[in-house]
């Protein structure tokens, strides 16, 4: 069972949880970052800590990464073609999306959508 505990960052390894942790997020409200990342990526590497800590400083928003090689169909359902490409999802539907390692603009994209949940 997936858990939504407070300031944690879910490391998606399978289509299961994600379909799981899709389905609680529409239930408890909150808003939803996803981090579609690679481990060849080297933007992406940079942007993992700062993605943690996120994680930490709004422990009202739920954070998932999802390795793209690992996941490609889930890639594929949300159009990912460039890596690190991070989703804002609200209610199921995607509401923002930055394309790109911005550590200036993720923080700045939650505190915009977090608010308005």
């Amino acid at each position: 069972m997936a858990t939504l505990e407070e300031g944690a960052l879910i490391n998606c390894h399978s289509v299961e949880l994600w379909q799981q942790l899709f389905e609680n997020h529409k239930q408890v409200k909150k808003l939803l970052v996803v981090d579609f990342t690679a481990s060849w990526c080297g933007p992406c590497r940079m942007m993992a800590p700062i993605f943690a800590e996120l994680a930490k400083k709004f422990p009202d928003v739920i954070f998932v990464k999802i390795d793209v090689d690992e996941l490609k169909s889930i890639a594929e359902d949300f159009s990912v073609e460039a890596m690190p490409t991070f989703m804002f999802l609200k209610d199921g539907e995607v509401v923002d999306r930055i394309v790109g390692a911005s550590k200036d603009a993720l923080p700045k994209k939650i505190e915009t959508h977090r608010g308005s949940a």
